[in-house]
């Protein structure tokens, strides 16, 4: 993962971590608070798509790549192409938030929409790949993608050796497999749990019946977060994260509003879940140190839900 880190440094931000003495009464604990909203395109997926984009070979990078997704990594590997010169296709759903396939434009990428399904944007991914012979990159399910997610959780680290717990948000798993990895590598005795809506819960129930479940629903503010695991996110997730807890929507909306209360920082639904789960949960988290990432910071200023 230094490795990784070291090669992805001149292309991402060091994003700082917050603290508020409020917060940490409210809860009974020390937290701090990794601010991946001041990332840059706004999330931490800049980290796994530049790692990707920049292990790809010369005539790869000719071909240009594709991704399906609801938004962030949509912006974040527009921008790595950008970065290096590599097309990016972007398929996103027709339901995506404007404000995010408004920035995938900006940073150069194709949007190609889909019906707001899983496998309408997979199908689509696939044929662009056929068309195109462009490399696929998955939002999450991508060794190279991971690892870079994983680089937020050792900057945590390395400025905070004693962490007691870590918590971050669980979509297609990426983040916090990436996190686990981090903390694993370092041999940092720090345990990680995962947050995660109840109208999406498919990790929480996956990491119960031991295989990876779908979702029926995708009701949630949380529109980052209604992808589901992949077979290379889920058994790291299995093996290293402690637990997964859910939260409802109205516990969502109160963190986010919580952040941007006592913070002064704005930050997206997907963002919230995982501080909601330690809300949530407090008497787990009672005098511990805890570090949350805070994943992104891409959020509709007209559309908040507060």
């Amino acid at each position: 993962m230094l490795l990784c880190h070291n090669r992805i440094k001149p292309f991402i931000h060091r994003t700082p971590i917050l603290s508020s003495k409020i917060l940490n009464e409210l809860i009974g604990a020390d937290l701090y608070f990794k601010c991946e909203n001041f990332q840059k395109m706004g999330a931490y997926k800049i980290r796994g798509a530049t790692n990707a984009i920049m292990l790809l070979s010369d005539a790869e990078r000719k071909k240009g790549v594709v991704t399906h997704s609801s938004g962030n990594f949509a912006q974040a590997l527009s921008l790595a192409g950008k970065s290096h010169g590599v097309q990016a296709h972007i398929v996103m759903p027709s339901n995506a938030p404007l404000v995010k396939r408004e920035a995938v434009a900006y940073y150069g990428g194709n949007i190609v929409l889909c019906e707001p399904t899983m496998e309408a944007r997979i199908s689509t991914a696939k044929k662009i790949v056929e068309d195109k012979a462009a490399v696929f990159i998955h939002p999450s399910n991508d060794l190279n993608v991971i690892t870079g997610q994983g680089t937020a959780a050792m900057e945590l680290l390395e400025d905070h050796p004693d962490l007691n717990v870590m918590v971050a948000p669980i979509g297609g798993g990426g983040l916090i497999a990436g996190s686990a990895m981090a903390i694993h590598h370092f041999a940092y005795s720090c345990d990680l749990i995962g947050g995660e809506p109840f109208e999406v819960d498919d990790a929480y129930r996956s990491f119960h019946s031991g295989k990876i479940e779908s979702n029926i629903t995708s009701n949630t503010i949380a529109d980052g977060l209604k992808t589901v695991l992949g077979d290379q996110t889920f058994p790291i997730i299995q093996k290293f994260v402690k637990d997964i807890i859910r939260v409802t929507e109205n516990e969502i909306i109160e963190a986010m509003h919580l952040v941007w209360e006592r913070l002064k920082i704005v930050v997206e639904p997907s963002s919230a879940v995982a501080f909601a789960a330690v809300i949530k949960e407090k008497e787990f988290f009672k005098n511990k140190k805890v570090g949350i990432i805070i994943s992104g910071g891409n959020v509709d200023l007209k559309k908040l839900p507060f």
